[in-house]
């Protein structure tokens, strides 16, 4: 099959209603994708199912929306619904409203090579044959009607620690359903803002498999999937529904004033122990407790001159920004040394490492809307800024590698229109060094999506011929919940495979609420703890 020619994607919306933030982002990223073309927006005349919601439904989630989920219209940067909407097609072939109906002859004329569809109703049997990678949708796109959304509701009503996304096809004869790719993200507090929040995500996501498709032009061959059809709430649902949001309500607003008192910067501790990442036991580990002026959290440690020293994200209780400060171990304690960086804005995740002689840090800085990479001077408190890069976005958490003999970046930015969120998508660069003078994006980036594994929680290990990444398991709506070990299998520029070979809950202490990060070296391991949300 011939990989020059650009993937034409055809998107089936509902006809009379006005376009979503999602389904307009989707449109202006194949515009301006080179891989990609818009073949045609076929527009279903009744794409709803005939189930009416209630009246309560509808002014809940109308109210709801408006409290959690406002945000701003999306404005096309590409799309224009005047130039765009070329080919306007009737998916139900009801003569009293078509011009045309969508079929396999059609599909063919215009060589689209797949549908999206964002509404319940899609194509017929036939016109999804012609297709050659069919006709793909989200879970989400399934639970609409002409004026409510419901995605959402049952998770947040069984309490589930995340929700799924899940991008799905129909292909072929048979039009049987197959998983292209899913993601899990965090709960959210109501089902409006997590409805919002995944659709949003949801760009990124099937904006990635495009490109795949577009440079392999094979669907992966995945099992087979029927995506759990989600009715509407009834009315004993909207009922628990409503105490279960308004619980959220005061929590959010206890956390507020709180906000305003100063008083609720989060509370975490350190474990340290002996052993490596693919072995310690953080049941058997020493608290390094806290203390209201100085909280500790993203530990890393590094080994110099025969002494072991600790470099965290350090901030006393009530403030609204933290420093770098280090200390060093005395057995299982560790002594002050004093503050390594301290900039006018917020600093945290000091990954420190060695490239020869030279000693480098790149601190999270996303507040400063760039990634800064700093040199030491004379250790451990003497820094220069040597390197920049990223000018105007949020890098997060970002840790940088050699392995066979090329430097990797991995990173996490936030691909958003209302919902910045640094959890959901790991971003990998081809880079010449810590100078970062030259980077080189990977194929398909994010290689990794869904708040349960792509952030990272500390630096990459080399260990046993395998590379073992530590990432933030985020769920049960706590930020850093648990921590995963994930074993890299594939890094190249083209590919990126990982697998969760262990995932580490805050079980192993009683009285924790998450844990988020980790490092070891010299046999020493240390790991943070959430004391409070």
């Amino acid at each position: 099959m011939n990989t020059s020619k650009p993937l034409r994607v055809g998107i089936l919306v509902a006809r009379g209603h006005r376009l979503q933030n999602w389904e307009l982002m989707i449109l202006d990223r194949i515009l301006a994708a080179p891989r990609l073309e818009l073949a045609a927006v076929f527009t279903h005349p009744a794409p709803f199912c005939d189930t009416k919601p209630s009246n309560l439904l509808r002014w809940s989630a109308r109210l709801e929306a408006k409290a959690f989920a406002r945000q701003p219209a999306y404005a096309p940067k590409q799309f224009d619904s005047r130039h765009h909407f070329i080919e306007r097609y009737d998916a139900a072939g009801d003569a009293t409203h078509a011009i045309d109906d969508i079929s396999a002859d059609t599909l063919r004329r215009l060589k689209v090579d797949l549908v999206i569809r964002t509404v319940p109703k899609g194509l017929s049997g036939d016109a999804i044959a012609a297709l050659p990678f069919g006709e793909w949708a989200f879970n989400f796109s399934d639970q609409r009607s002409a004026n409510v959304d419901w995605f959402g509701y049952a998770e947040v009503l069984a309490h589930d620690p995340t929700a799924d996304l899940i991008l799905y096809a129909k292909c072929g004869n048979r039009n049987e359903k197959s998983e292209i790719t899913r993601a899990s993200f965090n709960i959210k507090p109501s089902a409006a803002r997590l409805g919002a929040f995944v659709r949003e995500r949801s760009v990124t996501l099937v904006m990635r498999e495009l490109t795949r498709i577009a440079d392999s032009r094979q669907l992966p061959p995945t099992a087979l999937v029927d995506p759990s059809e989600r009715q509407m709430p009834s009315l004993g649902d909207l009922l628990r529904y409503g105490s279960i949001v308004a619980g959220s309500i005061s929590v959010r607003a206890y956390r507020s004033i709180r906000a305003k008192l100063r008083a609720d910067s989060a509370l975490w501790t350190l474990y340290t122990g002996q052993g490596e990442i693919s072995d310690f036991d953080p049941s058997k580990a020493t608290e390094i407790p806290p203390s209201s002026s100085s909280i500790k959290a993203d530990p890393f440690l590094f080994q110099h001159e025969n002494e072991c020293y600790l470099f965290y994200e350090a901030y006393a209780r009530g403030d609204r920004k933290a420093h770098i400060a280090v200390g060093h171990f005395n057995g299982d304690l560790v002594q002050p040394v004093g503050v390594a960086l301290e900039r006018p804005y917020h600093l945290s995740y000091p990954y420190i490492f060695r490239d020869g002689d030279q000693i480098f840090m790149i601190p999270e800085t996303h507040q400063a809307r760039r990634l800064e990479v700093w040199r030491c001077c004379q250790f451990p408190l003497k820094w220069e800024l040597y390197a920049t890069a990223f000018e105007g976005q949020s890098p997060a958490d970002s840790v940088l590698i050699q392995h066979d003999g090329k430097w990797w970046l991995f990173t996490n930015l936030s691909d958003f229109h209302a919902y910045e969120d640094h959890c959901s998508e790991l971003y990998l660069f081809e880079v010449d060094g810590p100078a970062l003078t030259g980077i080189r994006p990977h194929k398909h980036n994010p290689v990794v999506i869904g708040s349960t594994v792509a952030r990272g929680a500390g630096r990459i290990f080399a260990r046993g011929g395998r590379l073992l990444r530590p990432s933030q398991r985020n769920a049960n709506g706590i930020y850093g919940y648990g921590l995963n070990i994930m074993e890299i299998e594939t890094l190249s520029h083209s590919e990126y495979r990982e697998r969760c070979i262990r995932t580490i809950t805050p079980s192993f202490k009683s009285g924790l609420l998450g844990c988020h990060h980790f490092d070891e070296t010299g046999g020493r391991y240390v790991l943070d703890a959430r004391l409070t949300i």
